[in-house]
């Protein structure tokens, strides 16, 4: 076999002084995503990397730890100072990472709930005839 052409090229750590964070908080797990301002992802980080499983990743505890590690890594990593946060879903984590957002040093400009809510509903069932 010939050798393959490895196509890896360093990553460059780009400068983002502004960006967003979604927050998407399911009654399973608690995920947190920081990009910049067009969207385009800087961070990614959910309960199950940093070593929680099973019904432990749905606790508030899995939801701050996962919250300051991505937010640790945005400001050290990619210089972010100032945020919009965006939250969905109606999970444990989703106080727990608002107060962890909160007690960093970022500044925050809006917090905008993005939860889905039906606004008619399901159609019915039809009428049980026995």
């Amino acid at each position: 076999m010939a050798p393959t052409k490895s196509t890896n090229k360093p990553k460059t750590m780009r400068i983002v002084a502004s960006g967003r964070i979604y927050v998407t908080a399911t009654f399973n797990n608690t995920l947190v995503t920081v990009t910049d301002e067009k969207g385009n992802t800087i961070v990614l980080s959910s309960c199950g990397m940093h070593g929680f499983t099973g019904t432990r990743k749905s606790t508030p505890y899995a939801g701050t730890v996962t919250t300051e590690a991505a937010i640790s890594k945005a400001t050290e990593q990619h210089g972010l100072r100032k945020v919009d946060i965006f939250i969905k879903g109606i999970g444990p984590g989703r106080e727990a990472s608002l107060r962890a957002i909160r007690a960093s040093n970022l500044d925050v400009g809006k917090i905008v709930d993005m939860t889905p809510i039906p606004h008619n509903g399901v159609r019915p069932p039809k009428v049980r005839r026995v």
